[in-house]
C-alpha cells in the first residue's frame, strides 16, 4: 500500500531523546578514542551549546565531528559504531518514537530521516527505526578514509530544504507532488523546513521553537514526556 503523503523526521531530540552526534563524540572521548578525553569532552560541550543557541555553522561543527572520523581507519570506526549502537542508541529508542515512524510506514507514506548529523553516525540509526531514506550531512570519503571535510551541501538549516528538494527531484517529485507533507522536529534550526511542509509538527521542542510554534499555531507533540509518564 502506498499513499501520496511524505513524512520527514529530524533525528536528534526528535526521534531520539539525545543528540547522536554529541553522544558519538562523547563515546569516543570517554573510551580514549578522541585524543585527550578532557579536551575532547570540553570541545563537544562547547559545540552543543552553540548549536542549541542557533549560533553554529555546519563547517564549524564538521571541523571537530568529522575530524574524529578522519583520525581512524574505516574498519575501526565501523566496529566502534556497532558498540555505540548497542550501548547508547538502541536503549534510547522509545516505543513512542518507533510507533510514530511505523504508523507512517504502515500508511505507505514516503519516509525519510532529515538530519544535520553526518551520515556515518546516522545511517545505522535510520535503519534501526526502519526508515528507508536518509538525508544527512555527508562526510567526504576518499581512498578508503574520511577526510574530515563535508561533501556537498550540509543538511542544516536552509540546507535541509535544498537537500529535500534535490532528493525529491531525483524521483521526479516535489513537495507539491504530495497531498500532505509532514516534518517532525525539535529544533529552531529547522524552521526553514517546517515552513515549507503542509503539516509542521513541533516534536519535543526546544524553548525557542516552542515559542515559534505558539505564534504560528503549529501542533506540538512530546514523545518523551509520554514515555516518562508511562513509567511513573
Amino acid at each position: 500500500m502506498t499513499s501520496n503523503q511524505l513524512a520527514l523526521f529530524d533525528l536528534d531530540h526528535t526521534l531520539l531523546p539525545l543528540d547522536s552526534d554529541y553522544q558519538w563524540a562523547e563515546y569516543l572521548a570517554k573510551t580514549g578514542r578522541a585524543g585527550d578525553p578532557e579536551k575532547a569532552i570540553a570541545r563537544n560541550n562547547a559545540l552543543m551549546e552553540r548549536y542549541n543557541a542557533g549560533d553554529l555553522t555546519a563547517e564549524q561543527a564538521a571541523e571537530f565531528m568529522l575530524g574524529l572520523l578522519a583520525a581512524h581507519p574505516s574498519h575501526q570506526l565501523a566496529l566502534w559504531h556497532e558498540e555505540y549502537m548497542r550501548h547508547v542508541i538502541r536503549p534510547a529508542m522509545t516505543p513512542q518514537a518507533i510507533e510514530l515512524v511505523e504508523r507512517h510506514l504502515a500508511a505507505g507514506d514516503l519516509c525519510a530521516v532529515v538530519t544535520a548529523t553526518n551520515s556515518f553516525v546516522t545511517a545505522p540509526i535510520a535503519r534501526a527505526f526502519g526508515v528507508p531514506h536518509l538525508i544527512a550531512t555527508d562526510p567526504e570519503y576518499l581512498a578508503g578514509r574520511y577526510t574530515g571535510k563535508i561533501h556537498g551541501t550540509p543538511s542544516f538549516k536552509h540546507g535541509k530544504v535544498l537537500r529535500v528538494n534535490q532528493w525529491l527531484a531525483s524521483m521526479g517529485k516535489s513537495l507539491d507532488s504530495f497531498d500532505k507533507s509532514y516534518f517532525y522536529s525539535d529544533s529552531i534550526n529547522d524552521v526553514p523546513l517546517l515552513e515549507v511542509v503542509t503539516h509542521p509538527i513541533v516534536t519535543n521542542p526546544s524553548d525557542s521553537l516552542l515559542a515559534v510554534a505558539k505564534q504560528r499555531d503549529w501542533p506540538v507533540l512530546n514523545l518523551f514526556k509520554q514515555a516518562q509518564d508511562s513509567k511513573s
